[in-house]
């Protein structure tokens, strides 16, 4: 038996899907943990993982409040300044306890998200641990020589902080540093891969991971009203919500809008608007007209297999990328931010509501059960468990060296 140590930051579209591999894991009888936020705590154990937080609740939310922030860090040194409030470099420390804590030599595999996960990669090199990378979006992977160069001239000397007082080294080579996870996975298939710029040679490819089963807890929804989200997290242009719900408007039809704070919204809503912090996706997507939404790829899939016309406002991250992917498959229809005015939006959610074909089209674009994908990914993480004598990255012999030399 292994333990497994995955590692994820972000909201539900980030940390649940890393839910779904680490049960996936489980079954196969392995001790997995997930290290994330504390809002996931239950949804972890409730799936048989092991939970420890690298946060707390308010903290969480009140740095969800403050992701727009993000979105503006165009700049290196602007990128640092965010960590810096934010208190990640602390918070990089404290997830590397965390793993060091857990680990336990040669029956250990750590599991990050893609390039965010920064503490999988420095415990690796002080443990001498085998480091996957998880990618959620095929975006996380193409930008990744950008934020090699963001991590070198921003992050860098924070990190290397860190690295000291654990007593590792400082990172000689940022970009070969980030490229060394021993194996890479990519929660997408084929067919998506394919609608964008590929992903490199030697990523797996798992096919949609979501992070919400489908659930027969029952949700009536009365009509056939549109619905709209800009997902669970608050990393959004502030005009998603007003154009959304003026397109909305614009069409004349009822709708059910789902954010988590009240307070992203107008003040006054029409009175066939009703706001819901969540609501159970699986249960309500089958029996609304349209959703329109930003682009999350948890949100998109979801849609999809619930057969559900989708429209895309798309903004920063991986957003545009997948609504594009989407698009160039017939599976949604989408508008960029300088497309943004409610007619245009409203005439996408009246094509979208009246697309009576959407739902064999996107079939045949999901030919295999929910739970393959997250089985194909536990395969895969297992495999680094007995794959023999591990091959120590470059960085891994520096620090191996220096140590050898220090007890010299």
């Amino acid at each position: 038996m292994g333990e497994f140590l995955l590692v994820t930051h972000g909201t539900a579209g980030d940390v649940l899907p890393f839910v779904r591999i680490g049960a996936a894991l489980a079954a196969r009888g392995h001790a997995v943990t997930l290290i994330s936020h504390a809002p996931y705590a239950d949804r972890a154990r409730a799936a048989g993982l092991g939970f420890a937080a690298v946060d707390t609740v308010a903290r969480y939310e009140a740095g969800q409040r403050r992701t727009p922030d993000l979105l503006a860090a165009r700049r290196p040194h602007e990128l640092r300044d965010y960590y810096e409030r934010e208190g990640l470099f602390a918070q990089l420390r404290r997830e590397v306890d965390l793993i060091a804590e857990r680990h336990r030599p040669g029956r250990t595999v750590l599991v990050g998200r893609h390039t965010s996960a920064l503490s999988v990669l420095v415990a690796a090199d002080l443990l001498a641990a085998p480091a996957a990378w998880v990618a959620v979006a095929p975006v996380q992977l193409l930008v990744a020589p950008v934020a090699a160069a963001h991590v070198r001239a921003g992050l860098a000397p924070g990190i290397d902080a860190v690295r000291a007082g654990l007593g590792l080294p400082p990172v000689g080579d940022w970009g070969g540093w980030l490229r060394s996870a021993r194996a890479v996975l990519g929660l997408w298939p084929a067919w998506f891969d394919a609608s964008g710029p590929r992903a490199a040679a030697g990523v797996t490819l798992t096919g949609f991971v979501t992070g919400d089963p489908a659930s027969p807890e029952p949700w009536p929804v009365a009509g056939r009203p549109l619905l709209v989200t800009g997902g669970t997290g608050q990393l959004l242009h502030p005009r998603f919500y007003p154009v959304a719900l003026d397109a909305v408007a614009a069409t004349g039809r009822p709708a059910l809008v789902v954010a988590p704070d009240r307070a992203l919204l107008p003040a006054r809503l029409p009175s066939d608007v009703d706001w819901h912090p969540r609501l159970p996706f699986p249960a309500v997507l089958p029996q609304v007209a349209a959703i329109l939404h930003h682009g999350g790829i948890g949100t998109a899939v979801r849609a999809m297999r619930a057969g559900t016309p989708q429209v895309i406002m798309a903004y920063g991250a991986d957003r545009p990328d997948n609504a594009a992917r989407l698009a160039a498959r017939g599976a949604a229809r989408w508008a960029p931010e300088p497309e943004w005015a409610p007619h245009a939006v409203a005439a996408h959610l009246e094509a979208a509501a009246a697309d009576t074909g959407y739902g064999a089209r996107v079939a045949g674009l999901l030919d295999e059960p929910e739970d393959a994908a997250p089985d194909r990914a536990a395969a895969t993480l297992e495999e680094l468990l007995s794959a023999g004598p591990r091959r120590l990255t470059p960085e891994q012999r520096r620090v191996l060296a220096l140590r050898l030399a220090a007890r010299r």
